[in-house]
């Protein structure tokens, strides 16, 4: 279920098809050569392909400093990432991510965030266009039926973005607004409550999956959305309905989505390595995933986010407030006296996930050993290119390939995939869920498992082998397992934004300071480790929950839009 995109091989599609039309005699009537005329893609079954295909990675919307945003599902491999909106990591380089952590974000001050609502409605266009042209093509009805059921998961992932971000969505059905439509209909702009959303959204899916095969077979190109992508979306979806900020579903509902999934017996947890997964295309733990070629790779995340003692950029730096969360290999927080943690060696018997997402001081690296430290450490202030040295103590290990070159990386890296949906966070979804509605060691009806054992096996992942969770726990401890989980396991996924927001708890978490680390080589070749604030001037309020509308949105729709509280 992983899509390589492929968008050269689609531009040589569609080039042709420009070309064959610009040999028409009538040179007065000119055909555009950077576009696919409309009927082209309504007569044309390659070309309607291709339009679908191309409905996976959308349109890139130029950004406030005019830089293109990921055209892909939510951010991904930017240099930037959406961890760094959160209490994972900072952008060491801002790149204007400082301005929401900082609690200045407004209708006209949101970075990289502002273009989500205009591209998810663009995205939602144009599925729409693509699912009114489809009955008119020529092509059998089962094809029919699994384009229908691609456009529809598209279009739900684009709901998705605008729900989670936003709150309430407008609803435009199959709508396929033009120049010619009255744009200034109130129904336009009139936004459904969270839940009339949720509904819509969670019905489209089933929709979806029901007109979707299990597998992508050799016709289709692989990572085409299947059933299990449909369900896995409805499962994240479900879950967060029933969460506190959305009070739009049940935990009942959420258990019974994420069962769908795991019915499906054609996921795993990945045994490779939980390192290695993020580096391999198609492991059975992936449900869904963009796969990257030669010709159409992503940033390159080792030079972007590696140490200045290697030639990288630092990007987007760990925080200590992750970095203290990770529990001792024997299953302890840091902060049990029993739990064997010393201060003066703090990164010893560790999660063994901490070393597989942090790099920290004594780290090995590509043959070598981070030295974060002062005086003289090639990874700090004192080594080269020290503007790229970290502002945490910290650099990012998830997602760096050791085999992809830091000098002269151009066209030689980018190629590992970005997870959107894995069976681990179906099991988390379906702990978490199962916990609120049953409690830890009650088994659902239709599942094999509780709650606390769908948390062990992932906790037994080979290499990972973390200690299964006691019996016994009461379900608020065993919600802040679950969180703790989600927490380590999920890392720089893009979950921690809206996992604090959806629990109701990032008034607490996005309101710690940033805190780093500085590091003290002392004579004797001993550390000392020294608590620091990496950005001052943390800040989140009520309004945070959800992100503004852009003002120029809000100004588009006549000032029908109705913004966000606070905002």
């Amino acid at each position: 279920m992983k899509l390589q995109y492929k968008r050269p091989s689609l531009y040589i599609i569609l080039c042709g098809m420009l070309g064959m039309t610009a040999c028409k005699k009538n040179f007065l009537t000119i055909q555009p050569t950077d576009r696919i005329s409309t009927s082209a893609i309504e007569t044309d079954t390659s070309v309607f392909e291709a339009y679908v295909t191309n409905r996976y990675i959308g349109v890139k919307l130029q950004d406030k400093e005019g830089d293109g945003s990921n055209p892909g599902f939510g951010r991904g491999f930017e240099y930037a990432m959406w961890s760094s909106l959160t209490d994972e990591s900072i952008y060491n380089n801002d790149d204007a991510t400082w301005l929401i952590q900082r609690g200045q974000l407004a209708p006209e001050n949101l970075g990289d965030a502002g273009v989500l609502w205009a591209r998810s409605y663009r995205g939602i266009r144009e599925c729409n266009y693509g699912l009114s042209v489809l009955p008119k093509l020529n092509m059998s009805a089962g094809h029919k039926t699994r384009l229908e059921g691609e456009l529809k998961f598209i279009r739900a992932f684009r709901y998705q973005d605008i729900i989670r971000n936003y709150g309430g969505a407008v609803l435009m059905g199959d709508k396929v607004l033009s120049l010619t439509d009255n744009l200034q209909d109130p129904s336009l702009f009139k936004r459904a409550t969270i839940k009339e959303s949720m509904d819509y959204v969670l019905a489209q899916l089933d929709d979806a999956a029901s007109k979707l095969p299990l597998d992508n077979d050799g016709s289709w190109e692989l990572g085409r959305a299947t059933k299990g992508a449909a369900l896995a979306l409805k499962s994240r979806l479900a879950l967060y309905a029933a969460s506190p900020l959305y009070s739009a579903g049940t935990w009942e509902d959420a258990v019974t989505a994420a069962q769908a999934v795991i019915n499906l017996n054609k996921y795993g947890i990945y045994q490779g390595g939980y390192a290695n997964m993020f580096l391999t295309n198609e492991t059975n733990e992936v449900i869904f995933e963009r796969l990257y070629t030669k010709n159409a790779n992503h940033t390159h995340m080792e030079i972007a986010n590696g140490p200045n003692g290697y030639g990288g950029w630092a990007g987007n730096t760990p925080l200590q407030n992750l970095v203290d969360d990770y529990e001792m290999d024997n299953g302890k927080p840091i902060t049990d006296p029993a739990s064997g943690y010393d201060p003066t060696h703090p990164y010893d018997h560790r999660d063994p996930r901490f070393d597989y997402t942090v790099l920290h001081n004594g780290s090995s690296y590509r043959g070598d050993v981070v030295e974060a430290f002062i005086p003289g450490g090639k990874d700090s202030k004192d080594g080269p290119s020290n503007w790229n040295t970290t502002k945490t103590g910290y650099y990012l290990r998830k997602y760096m390939d050791d085999a992809y070159p830091l000098v002269n990386p151009w066209g030689n890296a980018g190629f590992h995939p970005w997870i959107y949906f894995r069976y681990a966070e179906i099991l988390l979804n379906f702990a978490e869920a199962a916990n609120e509605a049953y409690g830890p060691d009650q088994i659902p009806s239709g599942s094999t498992f509780s709650a606390r054992q769908a948390i062990d096996m992932i906790r037994e992942r080979a290499g990972v082998n973390m200690p299964d969770l006691p019996a016994g726990l009461t379900q608020s401890q065993m919600r802040d397992a679950v969180r703790y989980e989600r927490r380590v396991e999920l890392a720089f996924e893009e979950h921690r934004f809206y996992d604090v927001r959806r629990w109701k708890i990032a008034d607490v978490t996005e309101n710690k300071p940033a805190a780093g680390v500085i590091i003290t080589k002392n004579a004797d070749g001993s550390f000392t480790y020294t608590p620091k604030v990496a950005l001052d001037g943390r800040l989140f309020l009520p309004q945070h929950y959800w992100l503004p509308i852009p003002r120029s949105e809000i100004q588009a729709s006549g000032n029908q839009l109705q913004q966000n509280p606070g905002y």
